[in-house]
C-alpha cells in the first residue's frame, strides 16, 4: 500500500535532519513541498534529486487530486520549509484525506521549534499549551490573552519581530509581569534566547530591534493558595445545609471541599450544634 510520509525538516541547521527522514526523501516517488524554491537548497544539499510539488496555504486543498493520483502509484513524502508539517504550516487537511481514504500516513519524528524553544525556556516544561500565531489586532490580542489569564501551563506562540514589541507590551498589560522566553534564530548562527519577567525582555527588545523566527513562551499563571474559611462561615454553611433538610454526613463532605477544612472537623462542629 502506497504510504504518504510526514517528514520534518531543520529548522535551520542544515545537519538537524535524519538519518530515516533522507531515506525516505529519496525513495518516495514525489515530494511535496511547502515552498520548492526553500526545499531545493536543503535537498540539492543531500544530492536528493526526487521530483518535487508545491504545497502550500494558497492551493492545499486545490493539490490534493493531484497527490492523490501520486499516492496510487507510489509513495509520498510531506515536507514543510522547516519544522514538522500541519505545525502551523499546511498538513492537516491532507492528513485527514489520507486517513478518510485510507491512505497509510507514517509520520517521521524530528525537528520541532516548538519543542526546542520549550526545553531551552527555562520555564515548566511538565504540560504546555501551544497557541500558533497570536492574533494581530490589539484589541483582540488582549482578548485572547484574557482567556488565559488563569491557564497555569506554559503558553507557547509564534510571532513575528515586526509585532514582538507590541506583544510584549500587552502581555505585560493583560497578564502581569510574568516570567517570558524569547526564543529566537533556533538553531541558527545568531540564536538567541531572552529570559526574565515580561517587562526586562520587552526593555531588551525595545533597545534591540528582533530579527529572524521567533517562538515566545510566557509562564502559566502562579498557583492561588485556596482560600480557607472562619469556623463562622462553617458553621453558617452546615446551619444552611441541614436546615433544608440535607443529612450532616453529607453537608459536612461538601462544605469542606469548599472550605479548605478536613470532613471530620465540619462534621463535629455539626454534632456539637445539634447536641
Amino acid at each position: 500500500m502506497p504510504t504518504l510520509f510526514i517528514v520534518p525538516t531543520p529548522i535551520g541547521n542544515l545537519e538537524d535532519i535524519t538519518l530515516r527522514a533522507l531515506r525516505v526523501l529519496r525513495e518516495v516517488s514525489l515530494i511535496a513541498a511547502e515552498d520548492t524554491r526553500t526545499s531545493r537548497v536543503l535537498l540539492q544539499h543531500y544530492q536528493i534529486t526526487t521530483p518535487l510539488t508545491s504545497y502550500h496555504e494558497h492551493n492545499k486543498l486545490t493539490k490534493l487530486d493531484a497527490i492523490f493520483a501520486a499516492l496510487e502509484t507510489g509513495d509520498v513524502a510531506l515536507i514543510s520549509d522547516a519544522g514538522t508539517p500541519g505545525i502551523s504550516d499546511p498538513g492537516y487537511e491532507l492528513v485527514r484525506y489520507a486517513v478518510e481514504h485510507g491512505i497509510r500516513v507514517e509520520p517521521l519524528p524530528g525537528a520541532s521549534a516548538i519543542i526546542t524553544a520549550l526545553v531551552g525556556s527555562g520555564l515548566p516544561t511538565d504540560g504546555f499549551v501551544y497557541l500558533g500565531f497570536l492574533p494581530r489586532k490589539d484589541r483582540a490580542l488582549r482578548d485572547f490573552l484574557t482567556t488565559l489569564a488563569a491557564e497555569r501551563r506554559t503558553l507557547v506562540a509564534y510571532e513575528s519581530p515586526n509585532r514582538l514589541v507590541d506583544t510584549l507590551k500587552v502581555l505585560h498589560l493583560v497578564l502581569g509581569d510574568r516570567q517570558v522566553c524569547v526564543a529566537r534564530e533556533l538553531s541558527k548562527k545568531f540564536e538567541e534566547f531572552q529570559r526574565g519577567s515580561a517587562s526586562t525582555v520587552l526593555a531588551h527588545f525595545e533597545a534591540h530591534a528582533p530579527r529572524g523566527e521567533i517562538v515566545l513562551l510566557i509562564a502559566g499563571a502562579a498557583e492561588v493558595a485556596p482560600t480557607v474559611w472562619d469556623e463562622q462561615q462553617v458553621r453558617a454553611a452546615l446551619h444552611q445545609r441541614t436546615e433544608a433538610g440535607e443529612p450532616l454526613s453529607s453537608a459536612a463532605r461538601a462544605i469542606a471541599t469548599e472550605s479548605g477544612w478536613e470532613r471530620r472537623a465540619v462534621y463535629a462542629l455539626g454534632v456539637g450544634e445539634n447536641g
